[in-house]
């Protein structure tokens, strides 16, 4: 997986990094939105990294996940003071209707995102990352160029 080393990659975040930090008693020196989860941009990235033209970018303020010229997922924290943490991944209106139906307390229908299909859920409470993984999967190879499917295919 390529990160940005400069724009709005990874100087973005040391930047954010610099300015807002969890709080001192949890001794941790990472940006907010990764102090309630341990660390779930490297959770995400763990599974993604393997995966061909996979990038990494501070879109909109959150951590935003591409496959070629595409994004599959975002991270996010307390977007508009809703007190959620959650992944935002690209899905079908079939697959959000279903999920949603099923755990209501997992699952949720994303602003903005949600009338495309896009897939709120929530990290904040244990999650599977298991399917968590399985729904990046899919999320991906919903955008990913054919030649990088193609690979990942063959490895």
């Amino acid at each position: 997986m390529r990160r940005e080393a400069s724009g709005e990659g990874w100087s973005a975040r040391r930047a954010l990094a610099s300015r807002a930090r969890a709080p001192s008693d949890t001794g941790l020196h990472y940006p907010v939105v990764m102090a309630r989860t341990r660390n779930p941009v490297a959770r995400v990235h763990k599974i993604i990294d393997a995966w061909p033209e996979t990038k990494e970018t501070i879109s909109h303020g959150a951590p935003t996940f591409w496959g070629g010229k595409r994004t599959f997922a975002s991270l996010w924290d307390n977007h508009h003071g809703d007190g959620i943490q959650a992944l935002w991944i690209k899905s079908t209106k079939d697959a959000q209707d279903d999920l949603v139906a099923a755990d209501p307390e997992t699952f949720f229908v994303p602003p903005y995102m949600g009338p495309s299909g896009w897939i709120g859920v929530r990290i904040d409470r244990g999650p599977d990352w298991d399917m968590i993984a399985s729904l990046l999967e899919e999320a991906y190879r919903m955008v990913a160029p054919k030649r990088a499917l193609k690979q990942l295919d063959a490895e």
